[in-house]
């Protein structure tokens, strides 16, 4: 009720009176009291958000910027550094303030464990990236570091992973300062990404295109490494190039190199079996104390296999070598001792550093990464948000905080010359195995990798290639996904299409291409699934006898599938001959474009003289085609109102089939 609008522009709610809060609508009263200065503390307050003039017009009060900058920047300041956010950014200060002896003894364990592994994992790796094998062990340690303070998995071990390796060769073609630039530009994109909170974009890449791409990769490396197997070279980017050079210079093979190599590949996939195997009772607490030791050290032996390799064929090439003849057998070679450099990355390759003969600036080298700045970091998070999953017992992931996180070691291994690294899966399995309580496991495999290139690094020089490709070889071949065929054609054979364009295109083409195929088909048959939604049609009966046609579309009505639905429900309504009803239960949401075809076919039902209505519309739906539906639009809630409804459009159903014949 309004009272006295001219003179005082004040409204009153009748509610109030039912209202068991006690508020003061003296006027005079309330007058009195601002001019005092005081605050009654009974009267409804004013907003401050504009000012009600004398002819009853709404202005909003001048404000200076500098006021509102400041009243801002102390908004997000409060919101940033609330203890909620900051445990949700910097995830150490959720867990170390808890951490205890036990912790500490679980991840001592843990990550001398995975340092074990890292080392020569790090080694292999190098080769993959097309980069000699100190720049694995730069990539090693400074992110693992950085990692314990924003990750958020406590069985994530940062560091070099074989899909990424592959990516940095395809887009950095074996050069270390682009892969070291590249690392740089990752770390940043993938930071940005994390804190615009973009860790959605990795939901766009499916399980078929996922299984696809890393089947593909998979293959890609193994191919990759034969070369090292046989003692040839081999240059290349794609599977075909690969092998193409591969069969071509299949003459130049080295019986030495092949016979160590598959002997290594033999031993490893033996030696896998280990952590499986145990001794005594199958119930732990059923085996003797001894039983329960000597499982234990079967366990470390398998899991340990990597490095007791590398070690045992170093050992052999020391023992071999001759310093006239060197080895019979490839070696790595020459590794720098000592840590590398604190640097910026390279912005600037000199003519002497490019494999084209020119100059390269700044720009030409961001220009020659190409989209691989975007498919890098999401394969990176992919390949960590697998980890986190795999080990998360159900707890939910936070996606954007290990972009964060990821993006955060990255940038960090950048200044000491390490390229793209993120989680690997197979080294988050030793992980949580070996019992890891928080992230501060990465301290320990960190500081091992800086030990081995300050003491071991004149060693690793007789490290024999085959014995890392063997390593790789025999991790990767678990990576082929053949057995996700059968339950994904079991499930829904059309799943299987983008799963098998992605793995045919990332094999002919280089990877990030092949992605970027198997996320755009993807995305295709997303948006053609929202074009073309299912309608049921059926005819029923109102309590009143009167039969209708019940139409019932299973999705939202969106611009792509608005024509599409027009045409089947005048089809279906022609067909019939009998009022329509639009079940919109399912009507989630609506645009422009669907608001106008709508209005279209209301006409259209006007035209023939045939009755429409449209069922459980929601409000905000219902308010949008109104708004363009200049024909009668009707809408009803309840089944028993529709008897009413044509009642009073005086419908009969014997008039309608008359005019209908």
């Amino acid at each position: 009720m309004k009272l006295n609008p001219a003179s005082d522009h004040v409204y009153f709610n009748d509610g109030f009176k039912c209202s068991s809060i006690s508020i003061n609508t003296n006027l005079n009263e309330s007058s009195n009291a601002d001019v005092n200065g005081a605050d009654s503390g009974n009267g409804s307050q004013g907003s401050n958000e504009f000012i009600l003039t004398d002819d009853g017009k709404k202005i909003i009060p001048p404000t200076k910027p500098m006021s509102c900058a400041k009243s801002w920047l102390q908004e997000k300041t409060r919101k940033t550094f609330k203890k909620k956010n900051l445990h949700k950014r910097i995830p150490i200060l959720r867990w170390l303030p808890k951490y205890n002896s036990e912790d500490a003894v679980g991840d001592l364990v843990a990550g001398i464990t995975v340092g074990l592994t890292v080392i020569p994992q790090a080694l292999a790796y190098s080769g993959i990236a097309g980069l000699p094998a100190a720049y694995g062990l730069y990539g090693s340690f400074l992110g693992c570091f950085v990692y314990i303070f924003l990750g958020s998995c406590k069985d994530v071990p940062v560091g070099p992973s074989a899909i990424v390796a592959l990516l940095t060769f395809q887009v950095a073609h074996g050069s270390w300062q682009k892969s070291v630039l590249l690392c740089l530009m990752c770390g940043i994109v993938e930071m940005l990404m994390g804190l615009f909170g973009l860790g959605f974009l990795i939901d766009f890449v499916s399980g078929p295109v996922s299984s696809g791409f890393t089947s593909a990769v998979s293959l890609i490396i193994l191919t990759s490494q034969v070369k090292n197997i046989l003692g040839i070279s081999a240059k290349g980017t794609t599977f075909v190039e690969i092998w193409t050079e591969i069969i071509h210079n299949i003459k130049d093979i080295r019986a030495s190199d092949t016979i160590l190599g598959i002997t290594c590949i033999v031993v490893l996939l033996i030696m896998r079996l280990l952590p499986s195997c145990k001794i005594g009772p199958k119930e732990p607490h059923l085996r003797s104390k001894t039983q329960n030791v000597i499982n234990k050290i079967i366990w470390i032996v398998g899991t340990s296999r990597n490095a007791i390799l590398v070690i045992l064929c170093c050992i052999m090439g020391v023992l071999l070598h001759s310093y006239h003849e060197g080895t019979p057998f490839k070696v790595i070679g020459y590794i720098p001792q000592g840590l590398p450099s604190f640097a910026l990355p390279p912005t600037h390759l000199s003519v002497n550093e490019t494999l084209t003969g020119k100059e390269e600036t700044f720009v030409d080298m961001m220009r020659s990464m190409g989209s691989g700045l975007i498919v890098i970091p999401l394969i990176s998070l992919m390949e960590n948000i697998a980890i986190c999953k795999a080990f998360a017992n159900g707890k939910p992931v936070d996606a954007s905080q290990e972009l964060i996180a990821i993006g955060a070691a990255n940038i960090a291994n950048s200044f000491v010359q390490g390229f793209p690294g993120t989680g690997a899966l197979s080294r988050g399995a030793v992980n949580n195995a070996s019992g890891v309580r928080t992230p501060l496991s990465n301290i320990y495999s960190g500081a091992l990798v800086i030990i081995s290139l300050i003491f071991f690094t004149p060693y690793f020089y007789y490290i024999p290639n085959a014995t890392l490709a063997a390593i790789i070889i025999a991790a990767v071949v678990f990576m082929v996904e053949v057995k996700v065929v059968k339950p994904m054609w079991r499930a829904k054979k059309s799943d299987l299409l983008p799963g098998l364009v992605t793995f045919i295109a990332c094999l002919v083409l280089p990877l990030e291409m092949g992605i970027l195929i198997g996320v755009g088909l993807n995305v295709i048959f997303i948006l053609y699934s929202a074009a073309r939604p299912k309608l049921s049609t059926e005819i029923l009966t109102t309590p009143g006898g009167t039969e209708y046609l019940m139409i019932t579309p299973d999705r939202c009505i969106i611009f792509p599938s608005v024509d599409y639905v027009r045409n089947l429900v005048n089809k279906q309504s022609l067909r019939n001959n009998v009022p329509v009803v639009i079940d919109a239960s399912h009507i989630y949401g609506a645009d422009f474009t669907a608001a106008t075809v709508i209005e279209s076919l209301l006409r259209d039902f006007a035209s023939r003289r045939q009755l429409i209505f449209f069922y459980n519309l929601k409000p905000s739906i219902c308010a949008l085609f109104e708004s363009l539906s200049p024909t009668e639009f009707v809408v009803y809630y309840q089944e028993q109102q529709l008897d009413e409804l044509l009642k009073e459009r005086d419908y009969s159903q014997d008039k309608l089939q008359t005019v209908g014949v």
